[in-house]
Order: C-alpha cells, then sequence, then structure tokens
C-alpha cells in the first residue's frame, strides 16, 4: 500500500509524516529531497536541465547551482513549468522503483503530490489541514521568513479545498494532540502501538 500526505506550507505535513512513521514503521520517500538528490545525481536530469536553463545551471565542480536555477525560474511564469516537466516524471519513476524495493507499505511525503501529477501512484491520500493564520506564523518561524514572503508562496500553491476534496482523510494541524486523529485513519497499519 502506499500513502500520500500532503499539505500547504505552514500546515505540518513533515511533522505528521514523522508521527505515521514513527508510529506505523513505513519507510518514507520525501519527494522534495529526493527530487533535490535526483537533480544533483542523474545525468539525463542534468542534460535536460543544461539544454533548458543554460549549461551554467551547474557549476564547475557539478553541482546544481541554486542562484542560477532560481533566477530562471522567477523569470517567466512558464520556467517553472517547463522545469517541473522534465524533473516530476523523474521523481515519479524514481518513488515508483523505490516503492517496489521496500517490503513493507510506503509513506510519501509531497508538498505538489497532486499538482505534480502523483495522485495516481499513492493508494490513499491524507491532506494535512491548519488554519491560515497558523499557517503563516509557522511558516514565518521556521524560515526566518516575511509574512509577505509566506503568503506569496502560499498564494502560488494549490487552494486547499482541491486538495481536501481529493483526500481520503484529513488531519487537522491545529495546536492540539494529533494522536488521536492519526490513530483514526483506518487504512494505516500501526504496528507500533503499545
Amino acid at each position: 500500500m502506499r500513502i500520500g500526505v500532503t499539505g500547504g506550507i505552514g500546515c505540518g505535513k513533515s511533522y505528521v509524516c514523522h508521527l505515521l512513521q514513527t508510529l506505523s514503521g513505513m519507510p518514507l520517500y520525501d519527494c522534495d529531497s529526493e527530487a533535490k538528490r535526483l537533480m544533483q545525481a542523474s545525468a539525463s536530469l542534468r542534460r535536460q536541465l543544461q539544454a533548458l536553463v543554460g549549461e551554467e545551471v551547474y557549476d564547475a565542480g557539478g553541482h546544481l547551482d541554486k542562484a542560477v536555477m532560481s533566477r530562471y525560474l522567477f523569470a517567466d511564469a512558464e520556467h517553472a513549468a517547463k522545469v517541473n516537466a522534465i524533473v516530476h516524471p523523474a521523481v515519479k519513476a524514481d518513488f515508483l522503483a523505490w516503492a517496489e524495493r521496500q517490503a513493507a507499505d510506503v509513506l510519501m511525503e509531497s508538498a505538489i503530490l497532486v499538482e505534480a501529477g502523483f495522485r495516481d501512484v499513492v493508494d490513499y491520500l491524507v491532506v494535512v489541514d491548519a488554519p491560515l493564520e497558523l499557517r503563516i506564523e509557522r511558516a514565518m518561524q521556521r524560515d526566518g521568513a516575511s509574512r509577505q514572503q509566506v503568503e506569496a508562496r502560499i498564494r502560488q500553491q494549490a487552494d486547499p479545498a482541491i486538495l481536501l476534496q481529493q483526500a481520503d482523510f484529513i488531519v487537522v494541524n491545529d495546536g492540539r494532540d494529533l494522536a488521536p486523529q492519526l490513530v483514526d485513519i483506518p487504512f494505516m497499519n500501526f504496528n507500533n502501538l503499545q
């Protein structure tokens, strides 16, 4: 079984994934970390990104130059879609290969699970939701970002209502103890509960 976990910035999806992983023992695939790893390690992704952005997107040491990539992404609204069209299929294929190698059910964490087209590779979708003001406060504190920066990022993400409509289970992370909600997820197998 493959369970996807998603939610907007500041909802606490990473925290919920940590709790789910601890309670269930399920291995976790973090799409953000794995995308960064693939952009660094995959010769095919490197060639495609260099063809799209320019040779300078990787420095002389072969490392992705985040500043060059950021300039490209923010120069034009279509640029992110072009980069995503290269990176998302690679992450999806990597997840499927990784999930096949696991001897257990797995968790996938992705902030953009639905937008990236990963909904079809998970059996169930858990959406982590939180009140907007709390999300803003959390993200400001965690990232050292201004309110305006966090609000701008929130506007770039999918409408929470769309995510909630696709959810098989919703976790409301509003500051209360999450354990009672998590143990109620009907499709989770919590082997580690005492």
